[in-house]
C-alpha cells in the first residue's frame, strides 16, 4: 500500500523530473511524453542556426542548378559548345574581345560570352559547376567510405595491423597533395591511353577522381583511428565481448554509430577542399581540357583575358567563393549541432 504521504512526495516530485527531461523529449499523440532521437535533437538546434539554415539552402541550390544545367540551359536557348561570336559579327571586335559593355551581358547573354570564342558563359558556369561537383562528390565519397573502413580496422584491430596501416598513412602524408596531383595526373592519364592518341574526357574525370581519392582519405582515417582507440576501451564495447558479439558485430553496432559526428563533419570540410582542388588541376592545364566546361578552365580563361575583360572573372570567382565560404559555413553549424555543450 501506498501511503498518503509517499503519494504527495510523488506529486510534488513528478513537475521537476519532467521540466528536468523536457529539453529532450516531446509529447506524442496521447500526451505522453516520448524520447527524441540524437538525430531529432541534432536537427532542432542545426535549425535554430540562422546562418547554418541559410548556407545550407545556398549549398542545395548550388547542386539543384549544376544537376539541372541541360533543362536549364534548354529553357534559356543557348549551350556551352557553340560559337556564338563566329555566328555574329557584332559580338566580337577585331580583337576577339566583346564589343557590348561588361564583358558583352545583354539580355541574350546573361553573363556575356567568352572571349575570342564567343561562347556563352551563363551555360559554361552551369556546366563547368555540373563537371566539378559530380567529380568532387565522388571523391568524397570515396574518401569517407576508405578512410572510415581503414581508420576503424586499424583502431579495433590495433596491432599490427594498425601499426602497418599507420606506416602506410604516414608514408602518404608525406606527399605534398597539389604538387602530387599535378605530377601523378599524366602518369594516370597514360595508363587509360596509348601515347599519341586524344584522352577522352571521361578517362579525364576517372584519372581525377582516382587521384584525388588516392591522396585523400588519410586525414579521415587517422581521425577516426584515434576516436575507435579510446572507444574499444569503453564498457559497452566491452560487454558486447562478453556476449560473444563478433568483431563485425561490435564494429557496425557499436563503434560506427559513435564515429557518425567526426564522419559526417569531415565530410563537409572535404567536399569544398576536393572542389577547389578539382578546378586547381584543370586551371593548372592537367584536369578536364577543351571543350568540355569546367570551373577551374574558366579561372585559366579569366586569367589570360583579366587586362581588357575583367568581367569575364566576376561570375566564376563570385560563385566559387560563394559556395566554398557556404560550405564551410555549413561544417561549422552541423559540428556545433552535433556539439551538445555547443553555445549556438
Amino acid at each position: 500500500m501506498t501511503s498518503p504521504s509517499q503519494t504527495a512526495t510523488d506529486k510534488s516530485d513528478t513537475p521537476g523530473l519532467a521540466s528536468k527531461g523536457l529539453k529532450k523529449e516531446k509529447k506524442g499523440k496521447g500526451g505522453e511524453l516520448v524520447g527524441r532521437s540524437p538525430g531529432q535533437l541534432m536537427w532542432a538546434r542545426f535549425k535554430r542556426d540562422r546562418t547554418g539554415m541559410i548556407c545550407g539552402i545556398v549549398v542545395l541550390a548550388f547542386f539543384v542548378i549544376a544537376a539541372l544545367a541541360p533543362v536549364i540551359a534548354s529553357l534559356y536557348g543557348k549551350n556551352p559548345y557553340t560559337l556564338y561570336g563566329s555566328d555574329d559579327p557584332n559580338l566580337l571586335d577585331e580583337f576577339g574581345y566583346p564589343m557590348g559593355a561588361n564583358g558583352g551581358i545583354s539580355g541574350n547573354f546573361w553573363f556575356g560570352i567568352e572571349p575570342s570564342l564567343g561562347r556563352d558563359l551563363f551555360t559554361q558556369l552551369l556546366y563547368g559547376m555540373r563537371t566539378s561537383l559530380g567529380i568532387s562528390v565522388a571523391v568524397t565519397i570515396l574518401v569517407v567510405i576508405t578512410g572510415t573502413i581503414l581508420g576503424v580496422t586499424a583502431g579495433y584491430l590495433g596491432g599490427r595491423t594498425d601499426y602497418w596501416l599507420g606506416r602506410v598513412i604516414d608514408f602518404l602524408l608525406a606527399f605534398p597533395s597539389q604538387l602530387t596531383f599535378v605530377a601523378f595526373m599524366p602518369v594516370v592519364v597514360a595508363l587509360f591511353v596509348p601515347p599519341g592518341d586524344e584522352t577522352p574526357t571521361y578517362i579525364r574525370v576517372i584519372a581525377l577522381i582516382l587521384v584525388q581519392w588516392a591522396l585523400g582519405w588519410m586525414g579521415l582515417a587517422r581521425l577516426l583511428r584515434g576516436q575507435v582507440l579510446s572507444l574499444r576501451e569503453r564498457e559497452f564495447v566491452e560487454a558486447a565481448k562478453i556476449t560473444g558479439a563478433s568483431p563485425w558485430r561490435i564494429i557496425t553496432k557499436e563503434l560506427l554509430p559513435n564515429v557518425v559526428t567526426p564522419i559526417l563533419v569531415q565530410s563537409t570540410y572535404m567536399l569544398p577542399l576536393f572542389v577547389t582542388a578539382e578546378a586547381g588541376l584543370s586551371f593548372l592545364g592537367v584536369g578536364i581540357m577543351e571543350p568540355t566546361p569546367d570551373w577551374g578552365r574558366l579561372f585559366h580563361t579569366a586569367g589570360m583575358v583579366y587586362e581588357n575583360d575583367p568581367t569575364f572573372l566576376l561570375f566564376p570567382g563570385a560563385a566559387m567563393v560563394i559556395f566554398v565560404l557556404c560550405f564551410n559555413l555549413l561544417g561549422d553549424s552541423v559540428r556545433d549541432a552535433f556539439d551538445p555543450k555547443s553555445g549556438r
